[in-house]
């Protein structure tokens, strides 16, 4: 089959890249020149693990190409999806939907015959209604069908979400024949689907079959679900350290509950990236637009910035309230292991508000320079987390990459001028923290050593 996917973003690239490898003729299309240039030349413009090789086999192969033009995309595609960005519109977190539609009226204008158009960009109830509407306006005469296609990949690891996923979601529901009659494409728009999801399909992977408002609906609950379980896990991380239980022992009792799982059940600095901000503030809005108050998501969000504001404390706490003139080297900024996005990282919110406390500030990323440079001015970047702990006061963990989960940590504390450590993904543990010979040692929802928080603590006892 032959498929245009509009949007050579996160989504758009790992979703065409895996879709020419099911064995369809893919073309990406993109307006940025550079971008469409480099993927031509193998050159992926994010990090994903197995990525470049999968794009590399399947362009030699002939089954993906990229290009800027999206009338030769479209034109003899029997589906065209949608994956362009839909960030969160500023003064109200309501998702900014312009790039979806203006994708709609090109597809509708370069269209040459039945289309199945599918909104794979994470989209609000209403929009492919929106999109139908779009296409309808634009080319009456136009066979189409819409179809909502959300997509559940986490960074790091979306090939295999892509390959082997949980489930696929495919909402159906818009559609008109050449004459502008509606529902004249409708059972040819789940053939289409089916189509292109049968490998999945052989391999008895589960498809949900829904409408269109309900496989937008299923994104936004879906993320949101997520995101309390993170945050929530961090409000029991902050009352385990005020009544002395470990969070990691706490997560593992209540994890093992079938009803609850294991995933999602980490206490750190709070979630990032290009997806859980966004969607809760964007499923809040949605729930504001109909009328009903999401009391819950709403609370996700206000707790989470609190949590980040939370680990800011801890981290003064360690160098007894007192950050000036001192060093503080981080290892990790970007969102999570495994990617290079920086979106909405908690280091986004920590590393200024330490450089505003009067702390220089020495940052380590195997991944997260190219955008962490502009986006942290003033910021030190080390090769290594040896030579970003060379004279620091303070070392604070904020990224759990695997280069960081078995330091030598005699070497670590020896290279600095007070060893101290704010492990805020709970890598170490604190008996071997303090023998490798640290000062001071804080967690996220356990008991630490050492800092003005335990000083505290002491006195009131």
């Amino acid at each position: 089959m032959r498929i245009a996917m509009i949007g050579t973003g996160y989504v758009g690239l790992v979703s065409g890249v895996c879709l020419s490898d099911f064995g369809h003729e893919v073309i990406c299309v993109d307006k940025h020149e550079g971008k469409i240039a480099g993927l031509r030349e193998g050159q992926v413009p994010i990090f994903e693990p197995g990525l470049d090789a999968l794009l590399a086999s399947n362009v030699a192969e002939g089954r993906l190409s990229f290009t800027t033009d999206l009338a030769e995309a479209v034109q003899g595609a029997e589906a065209v999806f949608i994956a362009v960005g839909t960030p969160s519109r500023r003064g109200d977190g309501h998702a900014d939907l312009s790039y979806v539609y203006a994708a709609a009226r090109e597809i509708a204008l370069a269209a040459s015959g039945p289309t199945v158009v599918v909104t794979k960009s994470t989209v609000p109830v209403g929009t492919n209604r929106e999109v139908g509407r779009i296409l309808r306006e634009t080319r009456p005469d136009l066979a189409f069908a819409v179809a909502s296609n959300p997509e559940f990949l986490r960074e790091g690891a979306a090939i295999d979400d892509f390959m082997r996923p949980d489930r696929v979601v495919v909402g159906l529901g818009d559609s008109a024949d050449g004459d502008g009659n509606a529902d004249g494409n409708a059972a040819r728009a789940r053939e289409v689907m089916a189509d292109i999801y049968r490998p999945l399909f052989l391999r008895e992977f589960p498809i949900v079959w829904t409408d269109l408002e309900s496989a937008e609906m299923i994104k936004y609950a879906a993320n949101a679900f997520l995101a309390a379980k993170i945050t929530f896990i961090n409000e029991v991380a902050a009352l385990c350290e005020r009544a002395g239980a470990d969070v990691k022992a706490v997560a593992k009792g209540i994890g093992l509950d079938g009803r609850i799982g294991s995933k999602f059940l980490h206490a750190g600095p709070g979630y990032g990236g290009s997806c859980f901000p966004k969607d809760t503030r964007a499923f809040a809005q949605t729930g504001r637009d109909h009328g009903v108050e999401l009391r819950l998501t709403e609370a996700v969000i206000a707790v989470n910035e609190e949590v980040k504001a939370r680990m800011i404390g801890k981290i003064a706490d360690l160098c007894g309230g007192d950050l000036q003139g001192r060093t503080v080297a981080v290892l990790g900024v970007t969102f999570k292991p495994n990617t290079d996005d920086m979106r909405e990282a908690p280091a986004l919110a920590i590393l200024p508000a330490l450089q505003a406390q009067g702390a220089r500030v020495r940052v380590v990323d195997p991944q997260g320079r190219r955008e962490g440079e502009h986006l942290l001015p003033g910021v030190d970047w080390a090769e290594d987390p040896y030579a970003a702990a060379e004279g620091a006061h303070l070392v604070a963990i904020l990224t759990e990459w695997n280069q960081f989960r078995a330091l030598d940590l005699k070497r670590l504390a020896s290279a600095m001028a007070e060893p101290r450590m704010a492990d805020l993904r709970n890598i170490y543990d604190p008996q071997d923290v303090q023998a490798a010979g640290f000062l001071a040692y804080a967690s996220v929802g356990r008991t630490g050593f050492g800092g003005a928080a335990e000083e505290r603590t002491a006195a009131a006892e």
